[in-house]
This record gives C-alpha cells, sequence and structure tokens, in this order.
C-alpha cells in the first residue's frame, strides 16, 4: 500500500452504546465549560468588583491544578480503574459549582471562597481530562481512535461556538451565580452517564513494564522517560510545548491588537472569535480522511503549518474597515480550522502508541508541560507587548509557531502512521 493512499473508513464509533454514552457525557461537559467561562468573568468582574490583579490572581488559580497535581494524576488514573475516577472527580466539580449560588444566596460569597471553589473544580478537572484520554482506547477499536477524537472534538467545538452566547442569555436574565447552577447541574448529569459506561479494569497485567509496582514517584519518572524517550512521541510533545508557548503568546496580546489597534467594536470581536469555533468544526469532519490519506504524524504536520499563516494574516490586517473584518474572520477561521485537524489526529495517535498501562501518565505529562508553557507564553507575551510592542510580539509568535513545525518536519514522526508503531 503507498504511503499516500487512502485506508478505508472505520466503522462509526458512535454505533457503540457505551461511546456514545461517553460522547454524550463529554458534550454536556464541553458545554457547561464554555458556560461557565463567561460566568466566572462576569461573577468575578462585576458582581464581586474584582480589581485588575486580583482578576489575574483568579486566572492564575485556575492554572494551578494543572501544574501541581498533574503527573500525579496520571500515576493515580494508571493504578485506579477508569470509571469511578470519571464518575467521582465529575461528581465532586458539579458539587463544588453548587456552593456558588448557595454562597450568594447566603450573602457570603467573596473572591477568596471563589478561588478556592475554582482550584478544587480545576483539581476535579485535571482526574477527568487524565482519565477520559485514557478510556477511550477502551471503547472503540485502534482503527477508530481518531474518528473517535473527532466525534470528541466536534461537540466541543460547537459548545465553544454556542456556549459563549448562550451564557450571554443566561447571565442577563438570572445573573452569573445562578448561570453556575446550570454548569453544576451538567457535571452531575455527565457523572450519571458515565456511570452506566463500561469500562477496562485498571490496568494491572502493565504493572511490571509500566512501573506500577513501584512507588508514585517513580511511576511519575516512568511516565517522563517515556514520553521523552519515545522514537515518535518526544518531538511530539516538544513540539507541542513550543507550540502551546506561542499560542498562549498570540492570544494573550490578539485581544489588546484587535480592539485597541485595529478599534473593531466588542460585538464584531465576539464574531471573529466566534469564526475559530467555525473553522474548529470543519477541521474536525475532515480530520478522520486527512489522517487516513496522510497518516497521522503529516496531519498534525498540516495544522503546524496552517498556525503561522494565520496569524500572519492577523498581523496584516490594516484597520477595521469591512474588508478588514472579514479578514480578521477569515484568520480566526484558518485558526481553528488548524487545531480542528491536528488535534484528532494527535490524540488518535498518542493513544494508539502507548501500552494502556502508560495512557494516564503520557496524557498527564504532555498536559502539564503544556500548560506550563502556556502560561509562560502568557507571562512573555504580555511583558513582551509592552516592551516591543503589539505587531512586533505577533511577529515573534509567527516565528515560534514555525518552529513547533519544524520540530516534526525534521523527526521521525513526520509521516508516521499509528498503526506501525503500536506497542509492543
Amino acid at each position: 500500500m503507498g504511503e499516500r493512499e487512502t485506508r478505508p473508513a472505520p466503522a462509526e464509533p458512535l454505533r457503540r452504546r457505551p461511546f456514545l454514552r461517553f460522547f454524550s457525557a463529554d458534550a454536556i461537559t464541553a458545554a457547561g465549560l464554555s458556560i461557565s467561562v463567561v460566568a466566572v468573568d462576569v461573577l468575578v468582574v462585576q458582581v464581586l468588583e474584582a480589581t485588575e490583579q486580583q482578576v489575574g490572581l483568579i486566572r492564575a488559580v485556575q492554572f494551578l491544578p494543572y501544574l501541581l497535581l498533574g503527573l500525579l494524576a496520571g500515576a493515580l488514573v494508571d493504578r485506579w480503574p477508569r470509571r469511578p475516577v470519571l464518575v467521582v472527580s465529575h461528581a465532586a466539580a458539579g458539587l463544588a459549582l453548587l456552593t456558588v449560588p448557595m454562597l450568594w444566596w447566603l450573602g457570603h460569597l467573596t473572591l477568596p471562597t471563589t478561588a478556592a471553589v475554582l482550584f478544587l473544580v480545576g483539581a476535579c478537572g485535571v482526574m477527568s481530562v487524565a482519565a477520559e484520554q485514557s478510556a477511550v482506547p477502551d471503547l472503540v477499536g485502534r482503527e477508530q481512535l481518531v474518528l473517535a477524537n473527532a466525534r470528541l472534538g466536534q461537540a466541543r467545538t460547537v459548545a465553544q461556538t454556542s456556549g459563549p452566547a448562550a451564557a450571554g442569555v443566561l447571565v442577563a436574565w438570572v445573573g452569573a451565580p445562578m448561570t453556575l447552577l446550570l454548569t453544576a447541574g451538567g457535571r452531575l448529569v455527565s457523572a450519571g452517564l458515565l456511570a452506566t459506561v463500561a469500562m477496562g479494569p485498571a490496568p494491572a497485567r502493565d504493572r511490571g513494564r509500566s512501573g506500577l509496582d513501584g512507588g508514585l514517584t517513580r511511576s511519575m519518572g516512568q511516565g517522563l522517560a517515556f514520553v521523552y524517550r519515545h522514537r515518535t512521541l518526544a518531538p511530539l510533545a516538544l513540539s507541542t510545548h513550543v507550540w502551546f508557548l506561542a499560542n498562549s503568546a498570540a492570544m494573550t496580546v490578539f485581544a489588546l491588537y484587535a480592539l485597541r489597534h485595529l478599534g473593531i467594536s466588542p460585538a464584531l470581536y465576539g464574531v471573529v472569535l466566534a469564526c475559530a469555533g467555525v473553522g474548529g468544526l470543519a477541521g474536525a469532519l475532515t480530520a478522520p480522511w486527512i489522517a487516513r490519506s496522510l497518516g497521522e504524524g503529516s496531519t498534525v504536520l498540516l495544522g503546524r503549518t496552517l498556525m503561522p499563516l494565520a496569524w500572519t494574516t492577523v498581523i496584516l490586517v490594516p484597520d477595521a474597515s469591512a474588508g478588514s473584518v472579514l479578514a480578521l474572520a477569515g484568520a480566526k477561521t484558518l485558526y481553528g480550522l488548524a487545531m480542528g485537524v491536528e488535534d484528532p489526529a494527535e490524540a488518535g495517535f498518542q493513544q494508539s502508541v502507548t501500552p494502556r498501562g502508560m495512557l494516564g501518565r503520557m496524557n498527564s505529562t504532555m498536559r502539564t508541560a503544556n500548560r506550563g508553557c502556556g502560561a509562560a507564553g502568557a507571562v512573555l507575551g504580555g511583558a513582551a507587548a509592552g516592551a516591543l510592542g503589539l505587531q512586533e510580539t505577533l511577529w515573534i509568535t509567527v516565528a515560534v509557531f514555525v518552529v513547533a513545525a519544524l520540530i516534526i518536519v525534521f523527526s521521525p514522526l513526520r509521516g508516521a502512521r499509528a498503526a506501525r508503531h503500536a506497542p509492543l
């Protein structure tokens, strides 16, 4: 079979009842998350009247669970059955979110209590994400992994596109604290759905090979060593870390660039951001076909190549005229398309080449490092924008995006197919 010959389409994973229930729970959670992003911003800024510094601290608190608990979560998920982790983490997040409207109704909601709730919800999210990504290979066949991740990505993209608009209506109608009541209910519903999904037991058969016969510290070290010594996962991890650094810096600057430098209205700004969701949905719909045609490695490379083109278009937009706004919308659509194309291929490849007993630690190792690079990118992007200027900083991020793509170009990941790199 030729390297670029299209492989037969795999069976639809949504026809598998366990995956359908898992998909439904994930979609409900994604919808609640997209609503909560707007509700939390309004709660902190308008209801609790936080200062700019306090807003920054609240945002930092939401990063902390990934940085502090990410590696530990992966080690624990590889020791425990996936379903109880998912059910408990979703239920705990829902109960934690319920305290926000309760405290507000009692008149005791403050910034510190809000920060504590958000940290707890984030900690639950660290556990649930590690278990979710590790559970997908239990629910579908190896040949269905890219398509299954594409289906999950499609639902999340729809939620990210429609959720903020729905959140705006709900916040105006019932207020930010009560809007979070809906998000909390969604988490509890997700926990109930996941409780009905049959998943594999804890990967005890891989304990010796995966380092689970030692302590947690050794288990975490095994996860780090597996990722960064792997022939194809190591360059994928490095490229993704660089991508997160660039993307976080670019997104930090983009709001200032669009609203202040170009002078577009907040309403048009919202429309432009929604275009990223439209592009993401288109990318997720086409990702399975592209991955079958090019291979997962080259599909990721395609997404990484489109990203600097999208941001270059942003920089070249001259003003807030109708044509310029259309160009900006097109750039954000391309931005979303790039992520929609690469994300399912990246997730499917990672899950295919990783032994089941290492999935939790592989995912958490990647996610922890990515979040760290994202936090660093936000700080560096803001500092560079103040010192060098907005356009100059965006040009630097374009160069960093190019580096992320080049790492794949000059690595064994380019052209790699998951079927040829299956774990022993």
